[in-house]
């Protein structure tokens, strides 16, 4: 290769592998030290975290507390994942894209009729055993309550599970943020209301983004900030200030929180959320994309420096790792994503980490092309209303 060559832009097919094994890696780095802060992952790693680590409590994940009975690290993926996987499958049902009606009519059945691995359970279970209260809503609501699905996130505490597995509705809506921003909007409505539903239309708006040709961190950035409303997007702009002066995620760990704060309802003890924690405002955005963009642009989307900043940030990193893996993937394939890393997450959860990608990105061809007929039929309605020869 000449010195003037560059590398080819990284195909579609790549950018969905790199999006997708990019969030699951994120996903299983971030297990093990969810919910601590940075001060208290470098105590008990001596250091920061630089790869997979095992649990948290060591031998004793069974029955240790609050953790138990989940053993997360050791590469297992969590929820975050789980619910990716099961939003691919649905994409792969239906063919097309989605909407609320098809959480209720696909999404929910395969969390609660089809037994899978669950890593952290180590053991075949239905995903509605391992998913959490917020995503246990869409069985309440949708199969036990017959609720519109449309309606039925409302009432939901608000926080990141919606969002955390929208990266598959950016990548069908590869390089169109606005059309990726209005179908996870739709899809969110089942799942919950306000500020978390609006972290769900920006993060697949990023993912999309990033698999424009050319694209940077910065051109992710202005796709989010030109769609996110409310506080979502004055959280995103107080980070995003924060992460401009800096160049590495050690000195920002502690700005970027601070910058984050007056937007996040948890509060500061991230496992004794606040009274006002996690309800519906225009006030305020969810903790975890605001902070994967910033740790993005200080990584300058490079997958390592971008997902192991997210992992020592600490509290819900698993999925702020997984937000910001798939975004850093998107943007430059799989290439980046260290093998052994990918080899351990694999081979620990039991997990064919390719299979999704594959499968979507024939879907995303399959909705394309299909887009493509519907606009044409559109504008040839248009000039025919119109008058004008096409």
């Amino acid at each position: 290769m000449t010195l003037s060559a560059r590398p080819a832009p990284a195909s579609l097919d790549d950018r969905f592998a790199g999006a997708l094994i990019g969030a699951a890696v994120g996903d299983a780095l971030g297990g093990p030290v969810e919910g601590y802060t940075p001060e208290q992952i470098e105590e008990r790693h001596g250091g920061r975290i630089h790869g997979i680590v095992g649990p948290w409590h060591g031998d004793e994940w069974s029955t240790a507390r609050p953790i138990a009975p989940y053993h997360k690290g050791d590469g297992h993926i969590t929820d975050d994942t789980l619910m990716t996987h099961a939003l691919v499958r649905v994409y792969a049902t239906v063919r097309d894209h989605l909407d609320a009606y098809a959480v209720a009519e696909h999404l929910v059945p395969d969390l609660i009729t089809t037994p899978r691995w669950i890593p952290e359970l180590e053991a075949e279970a239905l995903p509605v055993q391992r998913i959490f209260l917020a995503e246990k809503w869409l069985v309440a609501r949708l199969h036990y309550g017959h609720v519109d699905p449309r309606e039925a996130g409302t009432g939901n505490i608000v926080n990141c599970g919606a969002a955390m597995y929208m990266a598959p509705v950016g990548l069908v809506n590869a390089a169109d943020p606005a059309a990726a921003y209005a179908e996870a909007l739709d899809i969110a409505g089942a799942h919950q209301s306000s500020y978390g539903r609006e972290a769900a239309g920006v993060f697949a708006a990023a993912v999309a983004a990033a698999c424009v040709p050319g694209a940077s961190p910065g051109s992710v950035l202005d796709a989010c900030l030109g769609l996110a409303k409310d506080g979502t997007r004055a959280a995103i702009e107080a980070v995003a200030e924060v992460a401009a002066a800096h160049s590495d995620f050690e000195p920002a760990l502690r700005p970027l929180r601070e910058a984050v704060a007056p937007f996040d309802t948890v509060g500061s003890d991230y496992r004794a959320p606040s009274l006002g924690a996690r309800r519906p405002s225009r006030l305020h955005a969810i903790e975890e994309l605001p902070i994967a963009l910033g740790i993005l642009l200080i990584g300058g989307g490079d997958y390592r420096r971008t997902v192991l900043g997210s992992v020592n940030y600490g509290r819900d990193c698993d999925s702020i790792a997984t937000m910001s893996g798939a975004i850093a993937g998107a943007l430059h394939g799989e290439e980046p994503i260290p093998a052994d890393w990918v080899k351990t997450v694999a081979e620990a959860s039991r997990v064919d980490l390719h299979a999704p990608a594959r499968a979507l990105a024939q879907v995303a061809r399959e909705v394309f092309a299909r887009d493509t007929e519907r606009r044409r039929a559109h504008e040839a309605a248009f000039a025919r209303l119109t008058g004008v020869a096409r």
